[in-house]
């Protein structure tokens, strides 16, 4: 059975994945959520070029919990795809994939290994939805309401139809979701 592509992040109620300035303060993670269980799911992660500027070798201060100082080594420690138009090669961090998205996609779900977690930014998750490469949704869909910023789909061309197989819901009052197509 090869590989799943999971597409997993923090949803505002209203659908957006980042304010109208980039911004995530308004995400919430919580120890209840098992974010190290999920990291420990995968082995791989694809960026697009920008996500990949902002959080691909992201250092969290020194003040910041052991929690998350933890949680940020078990990304780093990940296999990284970098899906770029512009930047090419590979430095010791990441590979970078320029074109034939799909056949390379493929090429590395087929490969042995764990799953695969599609990080985003927006451009790339459409990419990935009009393909039908994501496999599972995981969506954390956070008790908040922005009014605007980046919506999570964007430029739908056709209609998605998901099955529910798991929810969960946090103290913190984000409730977890998960499909699959």
């Amino acid at each position: 059975m090869s590989r799943k592509i999971i597409l997993d992040l923090a949803v505002t109620l209203d659908g957006f994945i980042e304010g109208k300035n980039g911004e995530v303060d308004w995400c919430i993670m919580e120890p209840e959520m098992g974010f190290h269980h999920f990291l420990n799911q995968i082995d791989t992660i694809f960026y697009g070029r920008k996500s990949y500027d902002v959080w691909g070798q992201f250092t969290p201060e020194i003040e910041q919990s052991d929690t998350e100082k933890e949680m940020w080594e078990l990304v780093h420690s990940k296999e990284k795809y970098v899906f770029s138009r512009t930047q090419k090669g590979a430095d010791d961090k990441a590979i970078f994939i320029n074109d034939n998205l799909l056949e390379e996609v493929n090429k590395i779900k087929n490969q042995p290994g764990k799953d695969i977690w599609l990080y985003g930014g927006a451009s790339l998750i459409t990419t990935f939805i009009h393909l039908g490469l994501v496999d599972e949704f995981r969506l954390s869909v956070h008790p908040v309401a922005l009014g605007e910023g980046k919506p999570l789909f964007m430029d739908m061309k056709q209609r998605l139809n998901l099955k529910m197989v798991h929810t969960r819901t946090f103290p913190s009052g984000v409730v977890q979701l998960i499909y699959h197509l």
